[in-house]
């Protein structure tokens, strides 16, 4: 027990994620695996403080965003149970192949919040190609069963995306909508994840709390002339995203 507890302290203490989010994020995989049944009552503040290296207080506010979550019960002395497992069917999969990727979600609805024209991108994650001279710069909030997992900005080169209709800015994917641009020829894409913590905006767009964690995908697309016809950024909830890969 002691070394687990050393283990933990010391983990946290290298994350730039708040200890209390992590450990909300340990609490929720334990009750999603059953380890913590649902109608169990799960190890005291006390207990809890003493296997992870941390504060009672830490504990108490990790156990905060479970409830907040109606995944455990609190019970003035009786302690505290589990009430559900999380909600499976909220599962969000980033795809990691082109077809993946192209794939529409027919339960998502999805809202453009700003469409600005005339902008370039503020990072280019990916030096495959060169820029646009304009880019068209949208921002969208995919959700399922009015819970919000995707927060996107999508840079588009302005010249392109004149051939978009509007509709299919609330009913595609970022890389359908670039894909089914006619006349396009794609050279090349790029995709990487990262996983980081949610700031002011995503917070709010999410809603989730500041520095929760969230998977954070940028996409790069080149066309055959090796222009950088579009430039994305993806952030997705931490506790709904799942990556399947298929391996060979």
């Amino acid at each position: 027990m002691k070394t687990l507890q050393r283990k933990s302290a010391v983990d946290l203490d290298r994350s730039v994620v708040s200890r209390y989010i992590q450990l909300a994020s340990l609490f929720r995989r334990r009750i999603e695996a059953g380890d913590w049944p649902v109608g169990k009552q799960i190890p005291t503040v006390d207990e809890l403080a003493a296997e992870c290296g941390v504060a009672r207080a830490t504990i108490r506010k990790a156990l905060d965003m479970l409830e907040g979550e109606a995944l455990i019960e609190r019970y003035r002395a009786k302690g505290t149970f589990v009430r559900q497992r999380p909600r499976q069917q909220l599962w969000c999969e980033v795809a990691t192949d082109w077809s993946g990727l192209l794939a529409s979600r027919d339960d998502a609805v999805i809202k453009v919040l700003s469409d600005q024209r005339g902008t370039q991108p503020p990072d280019v994650p990916h030096p495959i190609g060169t820029l646009a001279p304009s880019y068209r710069r949208l921002t969208r909030l995919h959700s399922r069963n009015g819970e919000p997992f995707l927060f996107a900005r999508l840079h588009i080169d302005e010249r392109l995306s004149r051939r978009i209709p509007k509709r299919d800015l609330t009913s595609k994917t970022a890389l359908k909508l670039v894909a089914d641009i006619p006349g396009l020829k794609i050279r090349d894409a790029r995709q990487t994840l990262i996983i980081g913590t949610a700031d002011v905006e995503t917070s709010a767009r999410l809603d989730i709390q500041l520095n929760a964690p969230v998977a954070i995908v940028q996409r790069s697309v080149v066309d055959r002339s090796g222009c950088l016809v579009f430039v994305g950024e993806g952030l997705y909830r931490g506790d709904m995203v799942r990556i399947d890969m298929k391996l060979r």
